[in-house]
């Protein structure tokens, strides 16, 4: 077994049974591509990697072979490397170009062919295989007028431009995290193509003292996979996160907020199709904030105002809301009749209900209400979003 086989599918099987050709050129990120493909492998893919020359000047070939598995194609011979795997658009089914130089952008924009990763290019456009750029380069190279016309030239065939990064005078190449959610999105079904979803979650934090919050336990995991998901299944995301325990990748547009007051400041900028919010929001706030530090070892009495219901102002912005609905100890009766409750209150397209008692880490025990009825989808927190998104798919 080769060591490449002992990590497939490690993280998930989101690309399990796909063939990314991965196209690598001469940017000193090409150092990144041992890890990038090793993150795909962890999801189930298989990787070929194609090398320009200088792209093997900058990473080992050897490494590279080592870390897929594959001998990387770094010249045409007899093998016909570019038509065995794009030809006919049954071997590969993305051909990702990680890094992009602007050289390569500007010749697979014109057509050229010249390098093993250029014919690639041209063999997959022509097989409509799914092709991605992720471009690395300095930011004055970006800005060129003619690197810039490459760039829209190649969007108006159809290739999916992934990143780059803006960190100061230069344009870092995507991260493996973003490559690897394009990958999945370019394989996945593109069924939230066109469609504007923001996802408000995380738990809001009310400041107490100077150093203390009163908040509750959510994790955020559930808002982050749903913004996940959608991304992956075509959707133009938005998430907006208050506290969390979860890295937010950097591909996903995020604002954080802290208290709910802050949440209401931001709901001006709802302009989405779907807005859904699995964010656990307080029921109240302290009268006043205490300056300072509150002092240790003495009974201290604290005032509670009521602070606004987020889910009605949400409502006013937008036609198609999906809120959700925590309850502890509840039976599913009951649980269904607490959901619907909201549903019609505030005027929901579903609210998703949830016994946290019943809930792990990466699963839920949840019911989607809507006003056709009910339906359990319980499952792990990717299972459940895909649940959620797939009712969004039907709201116009």
């Amino acid at each position: 077994m080769h060591p490449s086989e002992e990590i497939h599918c490690e993280k998930s099987g989101r690309l399990r049974g796909k063939t990314i050709v991965l196209g690598m050129t001469g940017s000193i990120a090409a150092t990144e591509c041992f890890s990038a493909i090793r993150e795909m492998i962890r999801h189930g893919a298989k990787v070929i990697p194609v090398m320009t020359p200088a792209a093997a000047r900058l990473a080992s070939p050897e490494a590279i072979e080592f870390a897929s598995g594959m001998k990387p194609v770094i010249e045409l011979t007899g093998q016909a490397e570019h038509i065995k795997y794009m030809g006919d658009g049954t071997a590969a089914d993305v051909f990702i170009v990680y890094p992009a130089t602007a050289n390569t952008i500007s010749k697979m924009a014109c057509g050229i062919d010249d390098t093993s990763v250029t014919s690639m290019a041209t063999v997959a456009l022509g097989a409509g295989i799914p092709v991605a750029v992720a471009p690395a380069m300095h930011g004055a190279m970006m800005r060129n007028p003619a690197v810039a016309a490459s760039l829209d030239r190649l969007r108006s065939m159809g290739v999916h431009v992934i990143g780059p990064r803006a960190d100061g005078p230069r344009e870092k190449v995507a991260s493996k995290e973003e490559v690897v959610a394009w990958a999945v999105r370019l394989l996945s079904r593109s069924d939230l193509s066109g469609r504007r979803i923001l996802v408000v979650g995380g738990r809001s934090e009310e400041p107490l003292d100077s150093m203390r919050l009163i908040t509750n336990r959510s994790t955020g995991l559930m808002s982050l996979m749903l913004a996940q998901r959608a991304f992956e299944r075509g959707a133009a995301v938005d998430l907006w996160m208050g506290g969390c325990d979860v890295p937010i990748p950097d591909y996903l547009p995020a604002r954080r907020y802290a208290s709910v007051r802050e949440l209401v400041g931001m709901l001006d900028g709802i302009s989405h199709d779907v807005v859904i919010v699995p964010a656990a929001l307080a029921d109240f706030t302290p009268a006043s904030l205490y300056e300072g530090k509150i002092p240790s070892g003495k009974p201290y009495e604290v005032v509670l105002n009521p602070v606004p219901k987020v889910l009605p102002l949400i409502r006013e912005r937008c036609g198609n809301v999906i809120g959700f609905k925590a309850e502890s100890g509840l039976g599913p009766a009951a649980l269904e009749e607490r959901a619907r409750e909201r549903l019609e209150e505030y005027g929901l397209k579903a609210v998703v209900a949830n016994d946290i008692d019943d809930a792990g880490r990466s699963s839920s025990s949840a019911i989607l209400v809507t006003a056709q009825g009910s339906e359990n989808i319980t499952g792990s927190k990717y299972d459940v979003s895909d649940r959620i998104l797939d009712f969004c798919v039907g709201l116009r």
